[in-house]
């Protein structure tokens, strides 16, 4: 500003607008400004030596006020001492002097003016006055002697001042009351009234001062020093009750229990969350049971509690969702429509616990999906593997620091609906330890009779799960303790076929792979040869997880090629593989091997599907012992000693000559000898390669059997049927020597796998005999 503009014209006073602070005439007080308006407007009145305005704006929180968003009474102020800024804030000593009104805003300056017209008092100097006066400086005096460290010059400046009108401004600036109470007080030009307002004031800051101090002098022998801060928190507490001021957490938790009552609790558990609402009332919150339990009020009221609405549920609608997400798996999706059709009929009934088990990568997870997708119901996934707390189902007692509900609840949270789908996945992994068995809390949760009332241990109130649809999932079915099996029904995925593979491959996991890599549909075309070379001889699977694998290896390739501009268009056949992924990783071992002498070929059920196994048998001159090996079980070695007695009391019949027994060892060696197997179901496989090798008779390349036999020559059932015959498939075998009472397992096989291969009944080891041997020994070249 230059000194031409130094001046204002008369009447008109630059402004400073103060957030909460109000200056009161013949009042001596330091005020701080850090807003660019109000520094020119304190700077503008140090270089004219000029007073300035100082008033209260209607808004705390306005940035930028205008003369709108201001009181209309102010008071001009003189400043008597300026300090030099400190991270951006003036600060200065100014003396009030007069009150004024404000009229219009004036001019563009760099901070706000308006003119103004003085406000002048009339001198009272009636005896109503003078005695209002006397009452006035004594209460202030008393009041300040309760006060600490209030300075001596104030007091003394308080019995100096003379007049009520000065007086009571003096008093009205070092009083704590709301600023609004003391613009008030600025605004009322009659003294009397203003002194009369100001007593009453000061009458009731001094009866919340004295309540103050009788509590701290009753109380102060008493308590420990823990104790003495508690008893300062209930002293502010007190003393904002009688200010009238509003506690801060006093919305909160009005927030809480409005929603207490829209929850839609039932009365036990209502009358619950209330009583646990009272106690957090009393508490101050600063301590730390209040915040835990503020936060268990807060799960309490996010909890699912209202009864759902139930969905009319169209079966027509459901059958077309499984069959959009999931190709083949008919049995299964036949179970899961007569699910859901009994679920229509009797939408308040208690539904079985389904539980799918079967592979990897079959389509478990996916199916629960499309359950939820059906009933029109939120799904939420609670992954069990690797859990071994019981408390990770029950929940944690509130007790204990960190405490959260089980993820029962938890999972119900997430979903907001009290009917939601919730799977339960790898149901099979949960292992006891310490601190206790988590499949024992599955007990009640998965029990329809008892789950209408679980108790979690944070809750510490029962809920209903019995709305909540539970599907486990587990791949293998015999690592899930006895009792929680028999409270789930069983559905098998067992795997997928080559034909259901390539189905599969064609409709979701080719598009899939090609969207995630940032192809179009004809940016890269993979032809059926390709996923039909893939599928054979690059993964050996029951799902098809390495097959999206390895479908997306080809799609990146195409990705290369159409990013680089060498290719817009890649085409990739079964001639290409070999280039893109590298040779291939299996071969059909059966399907190229010939015809051998103690060799056979058997069947094995794993948890990752069926697989084949050769049994190979070796004889050497020696003393009629049998030496096992490939990491055998205790199940599979009492198998081989069945077969080779078997094969000793059936030597006429296969035509083996007599005493070669005890002058031969004989070497019985399932490959892969890295991994364990056990399991009676290869009695049938290891019982032909013996019989092959002793009565020189060759086994057909093309057939694999299973089955348990027993001393007297039968063959009993076995499980896992359709895995095997799979294997069979996947290995190129076109023949399969089943036990009778296995046919009927072959219901489960897809059509076009029973189409390709042959079976044969066994009853006895002669019919295997008659089957897979040929009829005349091999001849020596």
């Amino acid at each position: 500003m230059t000194g031409s503009e130094s001046r204002l014209p008369s009447g008109v006073v630059a402004l400073i607008p103060m957030r909460n602070f109000v200056l009161f005439p013949h009042a001596l007080t330091a005020i701080s400004v850090g807003r660019d308006s109000s520094i020119a407007a304190l700077r503008h009145a140090l270089e004219g030596e000029i007073p300035v305005g100082v008033v209260l704006q209607k808004d705390p929180l306005e940035e930028t006020p205008s003369f709108d968003s201001l009181h209309a009474v102010g008071t001009l102020a003189r400043i008597v001492h300026h300090v030099e800024p400190e991270q951006g804030q003036h600060h200065a000593v100014c003396r009030g002097i007069q009150r004024f009104r404000l009229i219009e805003p004036v001019g563009e300056y760099p901070f706000l003016a308006a003119k103004i017209v003085p406000i002048e008092l009339d001198a009272d100097t009636s005896p109503q006055s003078e005695a209002l006066e006397i009452q006035l400086r004594d209460r202030a005096i008393e009041l300040l002697s309760l006060l600490p460290s209030v300075p001596s010059e104030l007091v003394q400046a308080l019995q100096t001042t003379r007049g009520p009108s000065a007086l009571s401004d003096i008093v009205a600036g070092v009083i704590d009351v709301d600023v609004n109470e003391k613009q008030e007080l600025l605004e009322m030009v009659a003294t009397v009234p203003r002194v009369e307002k100001l007593l009453k004031l000061l009458s009731h800051r001094l009866e919340v001062v004295r309540l103050s101090h009788e509590i701290g002098e009753r109380t102060k022998e008493q308590i420990s020093d823990t104790q003495r801060k508690f008893l300062l928190r209930q002293q502010m507490e007190t003393i904002r009750h009688e200010l009238g001021e509003d506690d801060a957490n006093a919305e909160e938790l009005r927030r809480v229990e409005d929603a207490i009552a829209k929850a839609g609790m039932p009365a036990d558990a209502e009358a619950h969350a209330r009583k646990e609402l009272q106690r957090l009332r009393a508490m101050s919150d600063a301590t730390g049971e209040y915040a835990m339990l503020r936060t268990y009020l807060e799960w309490m009221v996010e909890l699912p509690w209202k009864s759902p609405v139930v969905v009319p549920l169209d079966l027509a609608a459901a059958r077309a969702t499984l069959e959009a997400d999931h190709f083949g798996l008919e049995s299964v999706k036949k179970r899961v429509l007569e699910f859901l059709a009994v679920r229509k009929l009797n939408p308040e009934g208690r539904a079985p616990i389904l539980c799918f088990a079967g592979p990897p990568g079959v389509g478990k997870t996916s199916l629960g999906q499309s359950i939820a997708r059906a009933l029109q119901r939120p799904f939420v996934r609670v992954a069990l593997g690797g859990v071994h707390d019981e408390a990770e189902i029950r929940g944690h007692r509130r007790t204990y620091i960190g405490a959260l509900p089980g993820n029962i609840l938890q999972g119900l949270r997430r979903a907001g609906a009290r009917d939601a789908v919730m799977m339960l996945d790898e149901v099979d992994k949960l292992s006891a330890s310490a601190q206790g068995d988590p499949s024992a809390a599955l007990l009640e949760v998965l029990d329809p009779e008892q789950n209408n009332s679980f108790r979690d241990n944070y809750l510490g109130i029962p809920f209903d799960l019995s709305r909540v649809v539970f599907i486990a999932t587990a791949n293998v079915i015999d690592n899930v303790p006895a009792p929680v099996r028999d409270r789930m029904e069983l559905i098998e995925l067992p795997g997928y076929s080559q034909e259901e593979k390539l189905g599969i491959a064609r409709r979701y996991l080719v598009p899939r792979q090609r969207a995630a890599n940032g192809l179009k549909e004809d940016q890269c075309m993979l032809t059926d040869a390709a996923l039909a070379d893939i599928i054979a001889n690059r993964t050996r699977e029951a799902g098809v997880r390495q097959l999206e694998r390895e479908i997306g290896r080809v799609m990146r390739h195409a990705a290369m090629q159409v990013a680089e501009g060498t290719a817009p268009i890649v085409r990739v056949d079964a001639t290409e593989l070999d280039a893109v992924l590298g040779p291939a990783r299996f071969e059909r071992e059966a399907a190229l091997r010939i015809s051998l002498t103690g060799v056979a070929t058997g069947l094995a059920w794993t948890p990752v599907g069926g697989d084949i196994l050769f049994i190979e048998a070796a004889r050497m001159p020696g003393t009629g012992k049998l030496h096992l090996t490939g990491q055998l079980g205790d199940v599979m070695k009492e198998s081989a000693q069945a077969a080779f007695t078997l094969v000793k009391t059936r030597a006429a019949a296969l035509r083996i000559a007599a005493g070669v027994f005890d002058a031969s060892d004989v070497h019985l060696h399932i490959p892969a000898g890295a991994v364990p197997k056990d399991g009676p179901s290869a009695g049938v496989a290891m019982f032909i390669a013996l019989a092959s090798l002793f009565s020189e008779r060759k086994v057909r390349h093309d057939v694999a059997m299973t089955g348990e036999i027993s001393l007297r020559g039968l063959v009993l059932p076995v499980g896992g049927i359709k895995e095997k015959v799979l294997a069979a498939q996947r290995a190129g075998l076109s023949a399969v020597l089943l036990p009778s009472r296995n046919l009927r397992d072959l219901t489960d096989v897809p059509e076009s796998v029973r189409a390709s291969m042959r079976f044969v009944a066994i009853d006895t080891v002669d019919d295997a005999v008659a089957a897979a041997l040929d009829p005349e020994p091999r001849t020596e070249p």
